[in-house]
């Protein structure tokens, strides 16, 4: 950004491997989550293609939609993304 400060998310939300997916196509690159949730995140971020994520991703934010869930959870089956 213009002020070049990282910003990093922790919590529930970056502990599950749909939504840290979600976190990671919206630029964050640092999230935090207790030890039991590292290994299914870690596995979903080895498969995962955050450029290809981000250009699927952003045309979704613009719709408006109250739930971007399903088009989320079709992406990742579609790329063999373990959620």
């Amino acid at each position: 950004g213009a002020f070049n400060v990282p910003v990093t998310l922790c919590g529930e939300m970056a502990g599950r491997p749909l939504d840290a997916m979600t976190l990671i196509g919206l630029g964050y690159r640092s999230i935090s989550m207790a030890p039991a949730a590292i290994g299914p995140v870690k596995s979903m971020a080895l498969m995962l293609d955050a450029a290809k994520l981000e250009n699927f991703l952003m045309p979704l934010l613009k719709r408006g939609d109250h739930s971007i869930r399903s088009e989320l959870m079709s992406f990742a089956a579609d790329n063999n993304i373990p959620v």
